[in-house]
Order: C-alpha cells, then sequence, then structure tokens
C-alpha cells in the first residue's frame, strides 16, 4: 500500500513496532518487501518508561550488525519520554513526531492537539488497546483486582481499586478510533459497553492511516511530521510544539 506520493522505491528498514498497532500494520503492509525485519514489544512497556527505553535501546544495538537495511523505523511517538535518550548507532532511526500512539492513530500531532482541545476528558480506546483489556471498563477492573491480590491484603486491594476508579471519573467519553481493521466494528461495540458501564459518552472517529502508513513506507521528508536521528545522535524531548529533536 505504497503512498501516492512516494514515487522511489522505499528505503529498506527495520521496524520497531509497539504491538498495539500489530493488525494496523499488518492491514497497510501489503506487499513492503522493503521491510527487511519486523520485532513486536509488548505494549505494556508503555507504563515502564525506563524499560520501554531500555528494551527497544537493546534492540536497536542488535540491528547494528545487519549490513541490508538502511534504516530503522520505530511504530512509537514520544511515550511518556520513554523513548527519550535513544541512540542510532550504525543506521537512522526514524519515528513519528507525536507524544503518543493516539497521535498516530489520528494521523498526526495536530489532529490530535485539536480533539485534545474539544475534549478533555475522553479517554481513547483502539482495537489494541482493547484486545489486551487495557482500557476503563469492566474487565480491566477485574483484571487489576486479581493482580493486586496477589500482592496485598483485601482492604488495601479496595483502597487501590478506589483509587483506580477516581482517575476514571476524571473522563467522561470513551472515544474509539480505528483505522479500519477486520475487528473494527468488534471492539467499537466493546468500547460502547465499557462507557456505558461507566456511565460515559461514546463517540466513534474513524482514524487517519497517513502517517503510519508513511512511516512503514519511507515517506519521511516532512520533518513536522517525521523526526530523523542520523547515526551517532539520540532522540530527546522537546519542550514545545516539535514534541522531540535530535541532539548529539
Amino acid at each position: 500500500m505504497k503512498n501516492s506520493n512516494q514515487s522511489e522505491t522505499p528505503p529498506r528498514l527495520a521496524l520497531l513496532a509497539c504491538s498495539v498497532f500489530e493488525k494496523e500494520i499488518a492491514l497497510l503492509c501489503g506487499g513492503a518487501t522493503h521491510i527487511a525485519e519486523t520485532r513486536w514489544f509488548e505494549m505494556g512497556l508503555h507504563d515502564r518508561p525506563d524499560e520501554l527505553r531500555t528494551t527497544l535501546q537493546a534492540a536497536l544495538d542488535s540491528l547494528d550488525a545487519r549490513d541490508d537495511i538502511e534504516a530503522i523505523a520505530l511504530s512509537y511517538g514520544l511515550c511518556g519520554c520513554g523513548t527519550a535518550g535513544l541512540r542510532a548507532g550504525r543506521h537512522r532511526l526514524v519515528i513519528p513526531r507525536t507524544h503518543d500512539c493516539i497521535g498516530i492513530f489520528m494521523g498526526s500531532k495536530e489532529h490530535y492537539a485539536t480533539h485534545q482541545h474539544a475534549c478533555p476528558s475522553c479517554y481513547y480506546y483502539t482495537p489494541g488497546w482493547n484486545r489486551n483489556r487495557r482500557v476503563p471498563g469492566p474487565e480491566k477492573l477485574a483484571a487489576l483486582k486479581e493482580e493486586l491480590l496477589k500482592r496485598f491484603d483485601e482492604d488495601n486491594v479496595e483502597f487501590l481499586i478506589e483509587t483506580e476508579r477516581e482517575q476514571w471519573a476524571q473522563h467522561d467519553t470513551a472515544t474509539y478510533l480505528d483505522l479500519g481493521t477486520e475487528d473494527a466494528e468488534t471492539e467499537a461495540e466493546y468500547a460502547r459497553s465499557c462507557a456505558e458501564w461507566l456511565g460515559w459518552k461514546f463517540e466513534r472517529i474513524r482514524g487517519d492511516q497517513t502517517l503510519l502508513r508513511d512511516l512503514l513506507w519511507g515517506n519521511w521528508s516532512d520533518a513536522e511530521r517525521f523526526q530523523i536521528i542520523e547515526p551517532g545522535a539520540q532522540l530527546a524531548h522537546s519542550a514545545d510544539e516539535r514534541i522531540m529533536r535530535a541532539t548529539p
């Protein structure tokens, strides 16, 4: 599914991908023979930024030995600064210029910012996050309680559960995003059921494939959309609308 604006042969690359994009990437990668290797990483690393950074850096270092790729693409955003500090070794790195995966699902940091401004109390649901039951809803609460009971007594667990529910109470809308995967309808209904259980409003938004598709197909020329880290440099947080930058 080559971008119509991409006239040249895309660079041969390795892809390091969060599993939240598993089906979306499969949807967009038909015929993508230029992707020499794809490595998937659990979305739970999102909760542990230091571990995410360490894990991705180890993968980057291991790819230095490959002489059949020209670049490494990361299907991540800044992700709570979990990608800040990543160092490019032999190959340049390319990453979408967005705070997190929701910006990628929406197609740009600008679309994401506009929606957040219009709906600051939204909580975002996607097929990938839904499949792992990491979104507010009865199954997430049951799984959390089961996990906590392994470590704490029941009184402490009830306190922690209530704390979680208080955090959810800061939201009032479940915003479901999809990029047209085959499970889009099923997962939309799951998001709707979570909203009903929580007493929230529900909205469904069709995501924008552009940013993810261009990442996969090497259409990286727009510096407003992609950050490129050349060999020897590293990714850093930028406290402005750029979100990220490259440093020596």
